[in-house]
């Protein structure tokens, strides 16, 4: 009989292991051998008080693992006027109960804007920082703990097309968002002279681009449409993404395992 003893969150030993419930010899001569895992908790004889702290914290550990959700930061980036601030109120209306800052009552953001939602099993806080030239230094300081990044274009103004990639290209070049999933969308869209997202895709033509996961999108801030699939799509690849699990491994957090 192999076992295998493990200590739980409060020092108490429990063990598993495998028992051989029967052998039985095959045509090739070789003995085959029919096993049950198994697994106890600790003994009775242990002190009561012990046992309702073991039986705690393996509840607890199922509470966590059924109900909990995991929770994910975004970066929302862009030059300034790009819609970024128009967008996250618009994501507040659709996701949750409140509803988002009237139109006329946005502001253009000078520092740090943040929104949470919940999307399904994961909650995501967003950090909208402000556009205009003087705040992008402030971008970097927020790249290392960022799961992924939602780049806003304001896909009706082509004059300041070049000035959104310049920006974008920078900070993708930045070492700490290196392997972040990236969201463009081509905000505006219900603008008549907005350009399609293929349109803006080909003119910026991102040489960074095929060395990460990424989407672009047609998007509006101000009517929603395209927010919720690409925010779909963005908690999809930010579960399975690799720079999660780097920043997992970083915090200490270890997965509850499912089987």
């Amino acid at each position: 009989m192999e076992t295998r003893w493990s200590k739980g969150s409060f020092g108490i030993r429990a063990f598993e292991g495998t028992k051989i419930e029967s052998k039985k010899t095959n045509n090739n001569n070789r003995v085959e051998c029919k096993t049950r895992s198994f697994f106890h908790s600790p003994s009775p004889d242990l002190p009561q008080t012990y046992q309702k702290e073991v039986m705690f914290s393996l509840m607890h550990g199922l509470w966590t693992y059924m109900f909990s959700k995991t929770e994910f930061h975004v970066l929302i980036l862009g030059i300034d006027k790009a819609g970024k601030t128009t967008f996250l109120e618009k994501l507040k209306t659709i996701y949750s109960i409140s509803e988002g800052l009237p139109h006329d009552r946005i502001v253009p953001t000078v520092g740090l804007n943040i929104g949470r939602i919940e999307v399904a099993n994961a909650k995501i806080v967003f950090w909208d920082l402000g556009g205009q030239p003087g705040l992008r230094s402030i971008w970097e300081k927020y790249y290392e703990e960022a799961h992924a990044l939602i780049y806003l274009i304001d896909a009706a103004c082509p004059s300041r097309f070049e000035d959104s990639k310049s920006a974008l290209e920078k900070a993708l070049r930045h070492e700490d968002l290196q392997g972040a999933p990236l969201l463009i969308l081509a905000n505006k869209q219900d603008l008549p002279n907005a350009v399609s997202a293929e349109e803006l895709d080909r003119y910026l033509d991102l040489k960074k681009l095929d060395e990460r996961v990424y989407m672009f999108e047609a998007a509006s801030g101000y009517d929603g449409r395209g927010i919720k699939e690409s925010i779909e799509w963005l908690v999809g690849v930010m579960e399975r993404s690799k720079r999660t699990e780097a920043l997992r491994a970083r915090s200490g957090y270890v997965p509850v395992p499912t089987s």
